[in-house]
């Protein structure tokens, strides 16, 4: 050939040359061989292979690009294809009707003018936004492709276009716009956005209702569509007319498997699409149809507002809402006994009462009311009208596990309610004593107003350390602040006398001017005898003088008008009668029943000015003390004895040493906890104990038995104590309790162990019932033994044998054998029902209430379930709650809780005249009825000369016996049980073995009591073996 071909081809260096002959073979003529090839065609080419010759610089094979583009090839044939055939599809169905002269009342398709059609334009508006919508989202979606393929996405593309395909053909067509019902789905998200929905039970209502609705609603739409168009391969000739709510109601009843078969789906695409959405639709209305219709009910039963009757008060209660809370509330606050109630009770909680609560509270429907709803939530505080309401109630879980974080939930209850309403009066229940200080950080917090909170450790500790003072005064106190119905029994058994007691109750009234200028033991015995009423307190206020609670007062005390009386009596009616009482008409009626008001002048209160007290403004009013330099120290409240913080250490006795020290009245603690346990408040216990209105050889030393580990938890509490030990080891133990002389103490208290985590109820006190029948199988030998081993020459610490307090202790040899089932306990129950195997002797029945039992009548158990009383107590009475709070804390004042919020300690006093007059208060004791001036009086004497003679002879307030059970007639008996009897009647005859609770003063000259009377502190003997004996007394340590 004359001309030569050459082809640009890449060398190794990536440079470009020329292909020449030498290469590549060339298209020849014949004959025409280039030397050094062998011809073997005439028309073979030879593509050259070169594994050295690259297709790129990254040198990465592109066999993938082949495979794409067949791929590629083949999907995009198909998708064309699948177009083409939907496009014919659209195309036949919107021409296919126009062809047929066939009438359609609503037809898939139509032909309006979009200038005159109103509906076709509001569309368009619709549509437009829907547009709008559409691009916004997109721009603000983060992932492009999942918006996409979301559902709202998707429902924007069959159902826009559409629209503005519709005004350029001038045509309408159905199509898919049944797809806009699936935007219902989004109805709670709307609704939230524009703050309409607010709890969570309206919320799930509307998610409920909304994908119902939306999916009935879609799947009528695609039925009415296939239904009126037919089957593309019949040739659209087997449709038929059905309007768009025939469809719906044809899903209705087939979605509820009624199927009356008036309708049903014609075409093969409709009967299809029926046999898919029987599954799924069957499913979702069983599922949500029963679920929306509960939610309904509830929102109705327990849902709405509270419709205010005018003229009646109403309370909200709220907090811990369950079946035993709620009865024993209602059970104190509608009581008979109460005067005519005109309150409705508000129940608010987030949670919906079970079946049992439910039942309680339709048989106080005409006086209780439940909401469901959050004290949190101020949309909730409204439905309730907490703003009108006359008092909120904030109920504790006193089993809870955490009582720290039970109390912070009730404190973020109580500042929901003031920040909602500052003014509304609060009474809550705390669990722990500290956390009473974060209630005085809320600006809103007024204790003068009404507020106020129920420390449930407080009370239930100084309820049992009273009870170590005077034994079964806990139940005599539970009992005069609970509401009991009258039990009457003829026969002469114990539960006659104690039951007469326990209708007993705590109330407050304004004495009458015939009282005016007498005073206090003269009125309290004016109404002892005329009234058949106890005074035992009394409170003054006017504008020019504020006198805090008197109780018992004494001599120096003189009533003046308006002075307010705290009563014990059987029920408000009985009361009234100090109020009308008129000496010029009531003077000759013997029968307290006849006392009525009468229209005498002298009766009314007087509208002169008050005359000012000529008193003290302190608990009561006495001589000022006499400075002693010997005394001890106080706490700079002056409330309670103190003394320079120990360690822990210094108060720890091994069991040698406990073995060596003889001891006697003293209180054992029994304490079942360890380091994981709750914290119980242990200083509640020691704080009555340690009261400066004892004397400091009055004081009974305390040795609590049990973890070291928890006790060193509680212990910077009781560090400032006087006379505190602790013997580490297990309660159960016998050795332990042989150690510590159990059968010389005063009393021994069992405390209950920790919360029990498990279902079994009857389990929670296991613990403390095998404490308490452990001690009463103990036997001990006579005390011989306990002075050999103590004339080894061990002294206790702080202790000399020249000390008044070691004085003469050889008068223990002469005791007789002293039985373990002697020794007074007091144990600390959980479950009320685990009271009945406290005592295997007695004859309860085991559904019996708490106060019926013969342990809770002796003074032998407490539950804090008998607390919940003092909440409607407090409301209608906020006096009772401050005596209470005065009997048996000791002397808890303002003062005593912000030094405590402060420091968690109490601080050391210097003992200045102020100091020392906090001394003078009055202190509940328990007196011998058989030693002392008082013993003529057991021999036939009745219970009303006794206490008319011990409030004149030594201002001494007597309110009640502590008697033994079988109540023998002479001083020999074998019985050692004892039960409480409430404020006696006059008539009430005395038997020797009684012992008698009362108000004794303080005696500032230091005397003791016991030179002339026999009181607790010393009645070992009296008190349990019934024997009134004379004998040298056993000296405490």
């Amino acid at each position: 050939m004359s001309s030569k071909r050459s082809s640009v081809l890449p060398s190794e260096e990536g440079n470009l040359w020329p292909d020449t002959g030498d290469l590549l073979p060339r298209k020849m003529g014949k004959g025409s061989i280039k030397s050094g090839h062998k011809p073997k065609s005439e028309m073979e080419i030879l593509i050259l292979y070169s594994p050295d010759i690259l297709c790129d610089e990254s040198g990465q094979r592109m066999w993938w690009a082949f495979l794409a583009a067949s791929l590629i090839t083949f999907f995009g044939g198909l998708f064309i294809i699948l177009l083409w055939r939907s496009l014919k599809y659209v195309w036949t169905v919107c021409c296919q009707f126009g062809n047929k002269e066939l009438y359609i009342p609503f037809p898939i398709e139509s032909c309006p003018d979009f200038s005159t059609d109103f509906t076709l334009q509001v569309d368009m508006v619709f549509n437009i936004f829907f547009l709008l919508y559409f691009g916004l989202r997109f721009i603000a979606a983060n992932d492009k492709l999942m918006f996409w393929l979301e559902v709202n996405s998707i429902v924007d593309f069959f159902t826009v276009p559409p629209v503005f395909m519709s005004i350029y053909l001038n045509r309408s067509w159905l199509g898919l716009r049944f797809l806009r019902a699936l935007r219902l789905i989004q109805m709670s998200d709307i609704l939230q956005f524009l703050n309409i929905l607010h709890t969570g039970s309206s919320i799930k209502l509307v998610n409920l209702c909304s994908i119902f609705i939306s999916t009935w609603l879609t799947g009528a739409g695609f039925i009415h569509l296939v239904e009126n168009s037919g089957d593309p391969w019949e040739n659209f000739e087997n449709s038929q007319s059905l309007s768009y709510w025939e469809c719906v109601y044809l899903l209705m009843v087939t979605m509820s498997t009624v199927g009356y078969g008036d309708i049903f789906a014609q075409t093969d695409l409709g009967r299809i699409f029926m046999v898919f959405f029987i599954l799924s639709g069957l499913a979702m209305f069983a599922r949500y149809v029963p679920e929306i219709a509960d939610i309904m009910l509830n929102r109705q039963k327990y849902g709405g507002s509270y419709d205010l009757t005018p003229g009646k008060k109403h309370i909200v209660v709220c907090g811990n809402i369950n079946l035993e809370s709620v009865s024993n509330f209602l059970k104190d606050f509608l009581h008979e006994d109460r005067d005519d109630i005109n309150v409705e009770i508000v129940f608010l909680h987030h949670i919906e009462p079970n079946l049992e609560l439910e039942a309680l509270f339709k048989r106080h429907f005409t006086k209780v009311v439940f909401f469901q709803g959050s004290v949190l939530e101020p949309f909730d505080l409204a439905r309730v009208k907490i703003e009108l309401a006359d008092a909120c109630f904030i109920i504790a879980n006193k089993y809870s596990p955490d009582p720290d974080a039970e109390d912070a939930s009730n404190i973020m209850r109580v500042i929901s309610i003031k920040n909602y309403h500052s003014q509304i009066r609060i009474i809550a229940q705390m669990l722990q004593y500290h956390n009473k200080a974060h209630l005085l950080n809320i600006p809103s917090w007024n204790w003068r107003e009404g507020d106020d909170a129920i420390c449930l450790a407080e009370l239930k500790l100084g309820f049992i350390a009273q009870s170590c003072m005077a034994q079964g005064l806990s139940t005599m106190l539970a009992n005069l602040f609970s509401m009991r119905s009258s039990i009457q029994i003829e026969e002469e058994i114990w539960q006659k006398y104690y039951l007469e007691g326990v209708s007993q109750e705590m109330y407050t009234d304004y004495l009458s001017n015939a009282f005016v200028g007498l005073s206090f033991p003269e009125v309290c015995e004016l109404c002892f005898v005329k009234l058949n009423l106890l005074l035992i307190a009394i409170e003054f206020k006017s504008d020019q003088i504020n006198v805090n609670m008197m109780l018992n007062p004494g001599k120096n005390v003189k009533l003046q008008e308006k002075t307010l009386g705290i009563f014990f009596a059987s029920d408000a009616k009985e009361v009234k009668r100090a109020s009308v009482f008129c000496k010029a008409c009531h003077g000759d009626i013997s029968d307290p029943t006849l006392i009525k008001k009468c229209g005498c002048k002298q009766s009314k209160f007087s509208k002169a000015a008050p005359v000012i007290m000529s008193v003290c403004v302190t608990i009561n009013c006495i001589k000022s003390p006499v400075m002693d330099a010997n005394v001890k120290r106080y706490d700079s409240t002056g409330m309670f004895h103190w003394c320079p913080q120990r360690d822990i250490e210094k108060a720890v006795l091994t069991h040698s040493e406990a073995s060596m020290t003889v001891v006697s009245g003293h209180v054992v603690v029994c304490i079942f906890g360890d380091l994981n346990s709750a914290v119980m408040g242990l200083r509640n216990l020691v704080m009555p104990l340690r009261a400066s209105n004892l004397h400091y050889h009055e004081l009974k030393p305390i040795i609590f038995v049990g973890s070291l580990d928890y006790l060193k938890k509680e212990w910077d509490t009781l560090s400032n104590f006087p006379k505190v030990s602790i013997l580490p080891g297990s309660p159960l133990s016998r050795a332990n309790l042989r150690a510590v002389n159990l059968n010389l103490c005063d009393m021994c208290v069992i405390l209950s162990s920790s919360v029990n985590t498990n279902n079994d109820a009857s389990m929670q006190d296991k613990e403390s019932i095998l404490a308490s029948l452990n001690i009463q199988s103990m036997r001990f030998e006579d005390t011989i033994g306990f002075l050999k081993a103590n004339s080894h020459g061990f002294t206790p610490p702080g202790m000399g044998h020249s000390s008044a307090e070691n004085r003469s202790v050889h008068g223990l040899m002469r005791q007789s054998v002293t039985m373990g089932s002697n020794s007074s306990i007091i144990t600390e129950i959980v479950n009320d029902d685990n009271v009945q195997y406290l005592d295997q002797d007695d004859d309860d029945d085991p559904d019996s209430e708490l106060y019926l039992t013969q342990p809770f009548a002796c003074g032998a158990a407490f539950t804090v379930s008998l607390l919940d009383s003092l909440m409607s107590a407090t409301y209608f009475n906020d006096n009772i709650l401050t005596l209470i709070r005065t009997l048996v804390t000791g002397g808890s004042t303002p003062e005593l809780e912000s030094l405590l919020a402060e420091e968690n300690t109490l601080r050391g006093g210097n003992n200045t005249p102020e100091t020392l007059a906090k001394r003078d208060r009055c202190r509940v004791t328990q007196v011998a009825l058989c030693e002392g001036p008082f013993a003529e009086l057991g021999e036939g004497g009745l219970y009303g000369d006794l206490f008319c003679r011990a409030m004149k002879t030594y201002n001494m307030l007597c309110f009640g016996i502590y008697r033994l059970l079988d109540m023998p007639r002479t001083t020999e008996t074998e019985c050692t049980k004892r039960f409480v009897i409430t404020n006696p009647p006059y008539d009430l005859e005395l038997i020797p073995t009684d012992m008698v609770f009362c108000l004794m003063h303080f005696d500032p000259a230091g005397s003791q009591p016991c030179t002339t009377l026999s009181h607790s502190s010393n009645k070992k003997n009296s008190a349990n073996t019934g024997t009134c004996n004379s004998h040298p007394k056993s000296h405490k340590l």
